[in-house]
This record gives C-alpha cells, structure tokens and sequence, in this order.
C-alpha cells in the first residue's frame, strides 16, 4: 500500500508545466510545426492586428471628421460614402456612419443616444477581436434612446443609479453606429440625429464645457493605404510583434485556449512581447513562410464560402459573433470588417451569375424578384455594388446601391426587375439600374432586421441573370 502511495504521488504531484521552458527545451518545434502552428496563429491574430491598423489610422486626427476622431470621440459620417473612401472594407450607402474608437482601460466611457423617433439604427460595440459584445439601438434598447457605461474587463466601481452597464471584453474597440438614411434629401433630419449621438468619460460625464485636448496627428501613419492593404505588407516580423503587444491590453477570449497553448510552443505567450528575430531558426522559418500562406488562405475563403444554387455566396449566420471559427472570423474581418450579426442584418454577397460564372461589367444582367419573393425585411433592404477591391467604384449617376427607398419601378404584377450592367439600360429602366465596373465586382444584398425567413433558408436570393 505504502509503494502504491508512493507511485500515485510521483505521478501526480508534479504535473507537466504547460508553456515553461522546460518543456521548450525538452520538445523542440520543427519548422513544419511552425509552419503548421504558425498559420494558425497568424488566422488568430489576423483580426486583432487588422483592428488596430484601422484604428491608427481612424483616430490619426486633431478633430471629428467622416469616420475618423480621436479616441473616445465620435465622428459622424455626413454623406454616403463615395468612391474615393478607403478607409473600410465594403461600406454602405443606406445609413449614415456614426463611429467612434474606444479605450476604457482607465475608467467607463459614458454613451448618449437620442429619441429616433422610430428610426432604425444600431449602435454596435466591437472589441478588438472583431466579436459584437453588445448593440444598442431599435432591436434591443429600442428607439427612444438613453445612456449606457462601457466599462473595461478589469473595471470595479459604481455608475449612477440606472445607468446600464456594458463590459467589454478588451480594452478597446469600436462603435460602427448606423442610423437609416432614406437618400440624400435625408441627410439634413440624420444629421440632427447625430448630434444626440455623445460620448463622455465617466469623470466628465454631464458636466458642461468638459472637454479633451485635441491630439496632434502623427506623421508617421500612413493615411493612404488602406488598412487591409497596410496589414497584408506587413513582414512576418512585424505583424507577429503587433500581436503580441495588442494582447497585453486586449486579452484572448475565455474560450481560445486551445489555440492560445499551441501558440506558447512557439514563444507566443499572451502578456508577453515577441521578437521573431530572437527565435529558433525554425521557427523562424516556419512562422515566415506561415504568415504569406495563412494570408493568402484568408483572402481565399472567399472561394470556399457554400454557394446556393443560384450563385449567392452565404457569408454564415456567425457574423459578428465567431466562437472559435477563427478564419471566419479573419476573413470577414478582410472582406467587411464591422459587419453585423445577423439578428440585426445579413449580407448575402452574389458572386457568380446563373451561368457559373464570375460577375464582370463586360456583361450585363438582371436581378428578378417576383412579388412574394421582395427581400424580407422588417427596416429595409438594398443591393450594393463592389469593384474588384471591395470598394465603390466611380459611375456616371453615383449610385453605389439601390433599394427599397429608391423610387423603383415595380412590374404590373408586382414583381421587380433591377438591371445591373456598365451602361445605362435605357432611359425607361435608369430608376431600377445598379451601374457596374468594367471589370469584375460583387455585389452585396444588405436586409436590416432580416424576417426569419430570411434567416431560416426558407426564402432564396434569385439569380443574377446574364442577359445578351
């Protein structure tokens, strides 16, 4: 009894030190390890670094202006996005933008929302990691506005008497607001709306005057290329240090240990900076070659997304909130980042026409809706064209998405015909044309507050018809 006490306690009362260097030492990583490890730690890591790129370059400004302010400031979008803006992946031309970076590290940021009256809008808080912890707007709080504290991980304290509480699972993030915007004639009564739209620290909150200093812009941010573009020329080097820095503020999620601890293997700990320079070479050779290869697997994704029989490609219904599925996560994070779950919109993207093939301008097409076939959508609904680079492209009537709140031309039976295509259809159909590129696009079927049939596989996006 006494050698079988012995033995149990031999065996259990040491156990393995998971990530020590012990372990390093006794287990050394292949370069294919690294390599196999490595790809998926850069899909892990992909949104995170993306995130902050996009908020170097957004909060790089001394005022509020289009989608850019400084931290913990809103900026409000004034017009539609045109075919000059770059600064995010597939934007929209049916809500004006209300966005706003957030650092709650030292104490709650306080958000106002006003009365809309009944207008839909969504104020959507994004962490670092691209998941929506929480929206605020028609479909949760409702329309008649209010004040809510976003507070760190870390956070304890006290707020007002009932003011709501909303704890974000990093440091930072972002608010991509977005408040229904029925065309240009509307932009005046949106703007108004806005303006209720107020964030304050919670040290500052309802006192008047209270004011932040306006930061000076950093020359060294390039402004010009776009966030996407920015991370995919990142070295290896760089994107893995940018990594490890962000989570010390914007921990893993609770349930990402599993890839968390396949990380460690190759010095890649949570908390702690990493210099790939200072690594075993092979390491180094396999997170080098992982790092283009992952990349090049995100943007492909695109190509693996299950396409219905009609040619519309389903994006999933874990948009916005990803669990564990990290390269979806990764590439709706390159091809729309801040896209919203799907109780609050979902975003068919059609990518292939009722022929098998890719979309081009140099054909044209038509998208057939019968009567009870109109997108099932409780707010609105609206088809959005995307060259090539997944941004507008410039048209002679500047029409980047068309929709229920245009003034389309319905059939006599009650059907609708939209014609997408380079050239104008004819003078009779213009009100119902989507202009295309010259080359290849895509487009996206945007349907906010989506009927559950929308969401149940219950009702179908047409095809995009090719037509001589």
């Amino acid at each position: 009894m006494k050698s079988l006490l012995a033995l149990l306690t031999m065996l259990f009362a040491f156990p393995p030190a998971f990530g020590s260097a012990a372990a390093a030492e006794a287990a050394p990583v292949s370069e294919d390890e690294a390599y196999t490890i490595g790809i998926e730690a850069y899909t892990y890591a992909y949104p995170l670094v993306l995130m902050e790129t996009t908020r170097r370059v957004a909060t790089n400004t001394g005022a509020p202006g289009r989608m850019r302010a400084p931290v913990n400031r809103f900026g409000h979008m004034k017009s539609y996005p045109d075919a000059t803006f770059r600064d995010v992946v597939r934007p929209n031309a049916d809500t004006l933008y209300s966005t706003l970076w957030f650092d709650v590290g030292k104490e709650p940021l306080v958000l106002t929302l006003p009365n809309t009256g009944g207008r839909y809008h969504v104020i959507p808080l994004m962490d670092m990691w691209t998941d929506v912890f929480a929206t605020l707007g028609t479909r949760t709080t409702g329309n008649d506005g209010g004040t809510a504290a976003i507070v760190g991980p870390n956070w304890k304290g006290s707020l007002p008497k009932d003011m709501r509480m909303i704890r974000s699972p990093t440091e930072m993030g972002w608010i991509i607001g977005r408040i229904q915007t029925n065309g240009a004639a509307d932009y005046d009564h949106v703007h108004s709306l806005q303006a209720g739209i107020k964030a304050a620290p919670l040290s500052q909150w309802g006192k008047p005057g209270a004011a932040t200093a306006a930061p000076t812009p950093d020359p060294s941010v390039d402004m010009k290329t776009p966030p996407v573009q920015q991370v995919a020329a990142m070295a290896p080097q760089a994107f893995f240090a940018s990594f490890a820095e962000l989570m010390k503020r914007n921990p893993p999620h609770a349930s990402d240990y599993s890839v968390v601890l396949r990380m460690e293997r190759l010095g890649i700990v949570p908390g702690q900076s990493f210099d790939l320079a200072q690594a075993d070479p092979a390491i180094q050779r396999g997170l080098t070659r992982a790092a283009a290869d992952a990349l090049q697997r995100i943007v492909a994704r695109r190509k693996a997304l299950p396409i219905t029989r009609n040619g519309w490609g389903a994006i999933g219904s874990t948009v916005g909130v990803y669990g564990n599925d990290y390269l979806a996560r990764a590439f709706i994070g390159f091809a729309g980042l801040g896209a919203l779950p799907p109780e609050e919109a979902v975003y068919p993207m059609a990518v292939l026409g009722d022929d098998g093939k890719p979309l081009t301008g140099a054909a044209n097409y038509v998208l057939h809706f019968e009567k009870d076939q109109i997108p099932p959508a409780d707010a609105f609904w609206s088809l959005t064209m995307y060259g090539e680079d997944q941004f507008f492209v410039a048209n002679p009537i500047d029409r980047f998405a068309i929709g229920d709140r245009d003034k389309l031309k319905f059939n006599a039976d009650g059907s609708l015909d939209l014609y997408i295509q380079r050239a104008s259809p004819g003078a009779d159909k213009e009100a119902n044309w989507l202009p295309a590129p010259a080359g290849p696009f895509t487009m996206n079927l945007r349907l906010y507050l989506p009927q559950r049939r929308a969401t149940d596989g219950s009702w179908m996006v047409p095809p995009v018809k090719r037509v001589p």
